[in-house]
């Protein structure tokens, strides 16, 4: 059957890779969010041995409930090598050349093909935010930049989702492990965003907006108006004052007219202006690539947990939601929020943006 546009609110229930190729129409979504299942806590060195061996049964135990290189795994390789364009035949060729053929490779193969259908479905305006741990964050970026193209990749997100671990009290030789990586790619050069501020902290507060303004009482800082390049009427004498050597106005003459007449500017004791930035307009500070202002989900008695380690929190995909996606789009997670093994649900959902 061929693909059908999305029904707003719909769980698929069955092999998410089988789901996408009946069911999800080309081009029909607007977000993806994925975080498939990959535990960072197991022993990595098990993710590498060759399963094809005799190893001991008990040391196969990373990925014993969804990742093992057999037949299925042949199989999507075999797939994707003989089938893909070829820039993804020959990635997925030096992956296993260099891998291997063991548990980290089933779950790259596994990927690859689920991540060709959500390129296929993905809108021209699309993004994709896909959820891992830094153990397979590498590798799964390669994989992406030969799906997406490596102009397509936007952000590697760090989000920070638990405190300091006490692994060196325990014997661990190595740093604390408390991150996870987001891999943000587009469909295409042009792609929904929203803009997303946080709070400005009290130390940018009382360090940045200094001065007061006479007669109002509101605090501001002094902005620089000067810029490097030339952007139209930019070169000019404002007032006897010129920009220093090799730079230029930020702003028109009428411009700078027009922010004198509204008393936005300030001189220094040499006549130099700056622009007034009131710290009761501020935004706030656009959102970086590190967030640590999501806590992961704590405790027994918090009203999101549902009992399961991997859990993210609601502030975290709504965060996603609110700057990739706009009120009334369709919103696909493949993994349900990582509820599933690799044969389980995908859920398509309306952006239930305020």
């Amino acid at each position: 059957m061929s693909p059908q546009p999305i029904t707003q609110n719909t769980l698929f229930y069955g092999d998410n890779l089988k789901v996408l190729r009946d069911y999800i129409a080309s081009e029909s979504v607007d977000l993806i969010y994925l975080d498939p299942p990959f535990n960072s806590n197991r022993n990595y060195n098990v993710l590498f041995k060759d399963e094809s061996g005799t190893d001991s049964e008990a040391q196969i135990t990373a990925f014993e409930d969804t990742w093992h290189w057999n037949h299925i795994a042949e199989q999507t390789y075999h797939e994707l090598v003989t089938q893909s364009p070829d820039t993804i035949s020959r990635m997925v060729a030096a992956l296993r050349d260099f891998i291997g053929a063991n548990q980290m490779m089933a779950y790259l193969v596994m990927m690859a093909a689920r991540l060709v259908e959500l390129h296929r479905v993905l809108k021209p305006t699309g993004s994709l935010y896909l959820h891992c741990d830094p153990t397979a964050s590498h590798y799964l970026k390669i994989v992406l930049d030969s799906i997406f193209e490596p102009q397509n990749f936007r952000n590697e997100i760090v989000w920070k989702r638990s405190d300091a671990h006490n692994d060196t009290k325990q014997g661990g030789k190595r740093y604390g492990r408390i991150h996870d990586v987001i891999l943000f790619y587009t469909r295409g050069n042009e792609w929904t965003w929203n803009p997303i501020y946080t709070p400005l902290s009290d130390k940018t507060k009382e360090g940045w907006y200094r001065n007061v303004e006479e007669g109002t009482g509101r605090l501001y800082n002094k902005a620089d108006l000067t810029a490097a390049k030339p952007g139209g009427d930019t070169s000019y004498i404002w007032k006897g004052f010129t920009p220093p050597l090799g730079r230029y106005w930020a702003y028109s003459r009428a411009k700078m007219e027009q922010m004198e007449s509204e008393g936005r500017l300030v001189y220094s004791t040499s006549g130099r202006p700056y622009m007034k930035r009131y710290l009761d307009e501020s935004k706030g500070t656009s959102l970086q690539d590190w967030w640590d202002d999501i806590e992961m989900l704590r405790g027994i008695n918090s009203n999101e947990r549902l009992g399961y380690p991997t859990q993210k929190p609601l502030t975290l995909l709504e965060r996603i939601i609110n700057a990739s996606s706009n009120a009334g789009d369709i919103i696909l997670d493949p993994f349900c929020g990582c509820l599933c093994r690799v044969g389980g649900s995908l859920k398509c959902g309306e952006s239930h943006r305020n």
